[in-house]
């Protein structure tokens, strides 16, 4: 009597546990054809974990495969998987299930937008036959260009500005077209992804296609906020997916969590690991990078009760330092000239001392002059090195030791975010009022920065803490 395959591999304990493998890989390949989060599992060879949020994204990525949804919003933390669930994977996904569409990837830049397109072939060249029936191009299969055997579908990735000419898109996936801070801050870099938005990347999409934008919350203006401005024009019916760190808003929360549950503890992201980055990287970053709100309800960069006050000064300090910003015109309705004087011990930083005016050239010689010898203790003087700076230099050098021309490196706003965590923690010490008036008009200029008439004050200050946390801009050479 014949035996069934079935009842063999009930006799034959060998082929009874080769059968069960083959079995388990046929259906864990039927399940990835089928869903999306079990392709992502299945291409990266486990090195993709499920997750609440990322089950979430996997979902409506599913709702644009089917076309239920057009536009899409993606604002997650970083490091939380979004990349690699969405840019890294997804398009050769949306390929296996439609061979003959197109595919075009932007991002901040060329290498970056090179990954992309590179990890997207590669599991095409994996995985691709044996799930959907395809392969890639033997004429067109570059790491930033590259088209499907025997079909019209391709994928084609370039950074902001590059070149995407030719065919059209089915599906338009901008991923991060902001890379630092610096350039969120920077307005031009900002229109500059706006505007190749408006008219390049957009004009690309076919008819009916889709578009998915993938970002991490650098500015209010950047080019998510843009697209959402009614003032900008009527806006598209956008999805938004906003996933915070942390829950601050029980009622819309997309994970239903409870307010101050993180959104991947598995991932090692938890509650500490959110109170410890919040203290590291300051409200003002954590609020836009983090919880993708890029203006924090609280206010500005610098909070007024942030500051922390003295009337009694330390005995002595590890280091003593004078800062100036000095300014462009020699007019009295110019910019004010400020010099500080600041002293470190351990973590914490004083402001010792202010001079503040509309000088003259000479008047500021003359200031400098004078600070020197109220504090002789303070050796370095850093002289932002532009506007009048070079000229008190080459001036006073040969009578005034320790000058050091500072060149600045990135906006203002830009500065003032590094400094910004130590006037949270409480390391930053001014003047009480009552022994300083002028303190008064210092904590308001930081607590409207950047949108104040002067931030004179605020140049100086992060000038002399930038160069205390470890001279991490441009400095030049001591002029003795």
């Amino acid at each position: 009597m014949r035996l069934s395959i079935m009842a063999i591999a009930t006799t034959n304990g060998k082929f009874s546990k080769n059968y069960l493998m083959a079995a388990g890989e046929a259906a864990k390949y039927e399940l990835a054809r089928r869903h999306y989060a079990n392709y992502v599992e299945l291409v990266h060879h486990g090195r993709w974990q499920r997750a609440d949020h990322l089950n979430l994204v996997c979902d409506e990525l599913e709702k644009v495969l089917t076309g239920e949804t057009k536009r899409l919003m993606i604002f997650m933390p970083p490091r939380h998987g979004k990349s690699m669930t969405v840019t890294k994977t997804f398009p050769s996904y949306y390929l296996g299930k439609n061979p003959n569409k197109r595919v075009i990837e932007v991002s901040y830049g060329d290498e970056l937008a090179k990954e992309f397109g590179e990890a997207n072939r590669s599991k095409v060249f994996e995985f691709g036959q044996k799930l959907f029936g395809i392969n890639l191009s033997m004429s067109q299969a570059t790491k930033t260009n590259w088209n499907l055997q025997g079909y019209d579908g391709g994928m084609i990735s370039a950074g902001i500005g590059g070149v995407i000419t030719g065919k059209g898109a089915d599906l338009l996936l901008i991923d991060d077209p902001i890379k630092n801070r610096a350039e969120a801050e920077s307005e031009t870099f900002r229109k500059r992804a706006i505007e190749a938005y408006q008219s390049d990347i957009r004009t690309r999409l076919h008819s009916g296609g889709a578009i998915i934008i993938i970002l991490t919350r650098w500015h209010e203006n950047d080019l998510a906020g843009w697209l959402l401005n009614p003032e900008n024009g009527e806006p598209e019916d956008w999805k938004i997916l906003s996933l915070p760190a942390i829950c601050d808003d029980e009622d819309h929360d997309l994970l239903n969590r409870k307010h101050g549950q993180a959104l991947w503890p598995a991932g090692g992201y938890d509650e500490k690991w959110a109170e410890e980055t919040k203290k590291a990287v300051g409200s003002y970053a954590w609020a836009s990078l983090y919880m993708q709100t890029p203006s924090p309800s609280e206010g500005g960069m610098f909070r007024r009760g942030w500051w922390k006050y003295y009337k009694v000064l330390p005995k002595k300090f590890d280091q003593v330092i004078q800062s100036w910003d000095c300014t462009f015109k020699d007019k009295k309705e110019s910019d004010y000239v400020v010099g500080q004087v600041w002293g470190k011990i351990g973590a914490d930083r004083y402001l010792l001392d202010q001079v503040r005016g509309q000088m003259s050239f000479t008047e500021t010689l003359a200031a400098i002059k004078s600070l020197t010898a109220k504090w002789p203790q303070a050796i370095a003087k850093l002289v932002e090195d532009k506007a009048n700076g070079p000229a008190v230099i080459n001036v006073l050098k040969k009578e005034i030791s320790g000058l050091v021309p500072v060149e600045p490196e990135g906006g203002k706003v830009v500065r003032a975010t590094a400094v910004t965590p130590l006037a949270e923690a409480g390391n930053l010490y001014i003047p009480d009022p009552s022994i300083a008036a002028w303190v008064h008009d210092y904590v308001e200029e930081f607590a409207v920065f950047p949108n104040g008439a002067h931030d004179d004050q605020v140049d100086s200050t992060t000038q002399a803490n930038i160069y205390f946390n470890g001279n991490v801009f441009n400095i030049g050479a001591l002029i003795s």
